[in-house]
């Protein structure tokens, strides 16, 4: 792109919070209910009905404000956002126009050329619309006003995003802040998290020095990063061969805003609307909602609780020397790097792991983590809220009974899933109980695990022959069969070592 075609690129994101209840009723938020059964007559907009305020949402709203580095002013209000459309009943929506709960922040977005730093323009609590659904075949749509009234967080930024990676970068940061927070659960399927960019090119600077640029497309609802990236670089595309056939109309002073769509299977995005101004919504105070006049006493405890957050974990990571890659894989998600910390701590400080070094320490907790942790997780034999402190330092109770010979780490294996199943049948035991119930320690007497060698080389001829004829690989299959003999118990190394003695080395 030639310097003069700037991409310049802001973000508005929509997210739902994690709240039981919607923003001014007491009706459920649920996602798999059935349509329009939770509605009630104020999120229905029933005449003579009052919105009360979800003090959890605005509490949760004003914490993400805060992990933004934004300023919480100290008077917000609630004002009409008057529009139609058959997805919103009331025919306005609850929002905040001139005065959010949080202004004047920022994000910190890694990228391959290094750190950038995104402005935040606002944070603003609202009302979420229904929910339209279009018919495959026909000329219908029908409505399912579930979503309505559903807290719902914006994040705007400012135009300081320069290419489609680094908005998917943008949006990816901001999703992985507010589930660390605990502000959303941020899942895209669900519409709990949409993504609309603003893309404009920048095309140099007018007489007076101001710089110009070509029309803003807004890009609505997207609901996968993948999408953002491709949406961005499409558009990108587009105004640039926009502007070169046409410099002198191509232009935001002549052509203004519009609205686009997006189109995933074709890739391509199409022309919804003109973009309205914020005249077009006739905004005004909202009459039956008090102001939100925040004490600073509750706003700076707000921000003394905040957790340490993605960035500053994934720093130190690094400085405990752990790669970038298995950083980013512990903070994919925030209860995996939660019981990561405390797993590790206890490792490190564990009375039976003696003088571990911290290499050795930090490979046990990532290999444990990262394999055993993340296999139960992904085949749902364990959930999220199971992963707690006291189970993390169970785990490294097992680890120790591993790294100390008392057992094999395929038998760690298998007592790690028994320990999971045993917390979930509400009768949770150690792993020292399960080896000792069990039997599973393995054995680590010399004359024993030599007759086990000696019977899987009687067993194996072949093997052994191949082996001594250069063939390495059949080790493989002879230690495995000492291994079947002793029924999993031998201790590996001493059957590896009696195993080359044997053989001839």
């Amino acid at each position: 792109m030639t310097a003069e075609l700037v991409p310049t690129i802001g973000l508005e994101v929509h997210m739902h919070l994690a709240t039981r209840s919607k923003m001014f009723c007491g009706c459920r938020v649920a996602y798999d209910a059935r349509p329009n059964s939770l509605v009630c007559p104020v999120c229905l907009g029933m005449p003579g009905v009052l919105p009360v305020m979800n003090k959890l949402a605005v509490e949760l709203s004003v914490r993400m404000a805060l992990a933004l580095n934004c300023t919480i002013p100290d008077f917000a209000k609630w004002d009409r956002k008057h529009y139609y459309y058959p997805d919103l009943p009331k025919n306005y929506q609850i929002s905040q126009y001139d005065q959010p709960l949080g202004i004047n922040g920022y994000l910190d977005v890694e990228t391959p050329a290094g750190t950038r730093r995104i402005g935040i323009t606002r944070v603003h609590l609202e009302e979420d619309a229904g929910k339209l659904m279009h018919a495959e075949h026909g000329n219908y749509s029908i409505v399912d006003l579930n979503r309505t009234g559903t807290p719902l967080l914006e994040v705007v930024s400012e135009p300081d995003v320069r290419g489609a990676e680094e908005a998917r970068l943008y949006a990816e940061t901001l999703r992985q802040l507010a589930v660390y927070l605990g502000i959303s659960y941020c899942n895209m399927q669900l519409g709990q998290m949409r993504c609309e960019p603003n893309v404009s090119l920048r095309i140099g600077a007018g007489p007076d020095g101001k710089p110009l640029y070509t029309p803003i497309s807004e890009l609505k609802n997207l609901n996968s990063f993948r999408s953002v990236e491709r949406a961005v670089t499409f558009e990108i595309a587009r105004h640039r061969q926009e502007y070169l056939a046409d410099p002198g109309n191509y232009t935001l002073a002549k052509q203004g805003k519009s609205t686009r769509g997006w189109r995933d299977d074709e890739g391509i995005s199409f022309l919804q609307r003109s973009k309205e101004e914020a005249h077009d919504y006739r905004y005004l105070p909202e009459p039956d909602l008090v102001p939100f006049v925040p004490e600073r006493a509750w706003v700076e405890e707000l921000r003394k609780n905040l957790p340490e957050l993605p960035r500053a974990r994934r720093e130190r990571y690094i400085k405990m020397g752990l790669s970038e890659e298995t950083a980013d894989m512990l903070l994919a998600e925030a209860f995996v790097a939660n019981f990561w910390d405390v797993f590790h701590e206890t490792l490190e400080h564990h009375q039976g792991a003696g003088k571990w070094p911290i290499k050795r320490v930090l490979e046990l907790a990532n290999n444990w983590t990262l394999q055993d942790v993340r296999r139960a997780l992904n085949e749902k034999t364990i959930d999220a809220p199971s992963l707690h402190a006291e189970f993390a330092k169970q785990l490294a109770d097992l680890v120790v009974l591993v790294e100390t010979g008392v057992i094999n780490r395929n038998t760690g294996a298998e007592v790690f899933n028994k320990m999971i199943k045993a917390k979930l049948d509400l009768n949770p035991k150690s792993a020292a109980e399960i080896v000792k119930e069990e039997n599973l320690a393995q054995t680590s007497d010399s004359s024993a695990i030599e007759a086990f060698v000696d019977q899987a080389l009687a067993a194996n001829a072949k093997a052994v022959e191949d082996y001594r004829g250069g063939k390495k690989a059949s080790f493989g299959r002879l230690m495995g069969e000492a291994m079947k003999a002793s029924g999993g118990k031998a201790n590996p190394q001493l059957v590896k070592e009696i195993l080359l003695k044997k053989l001839g080395g």
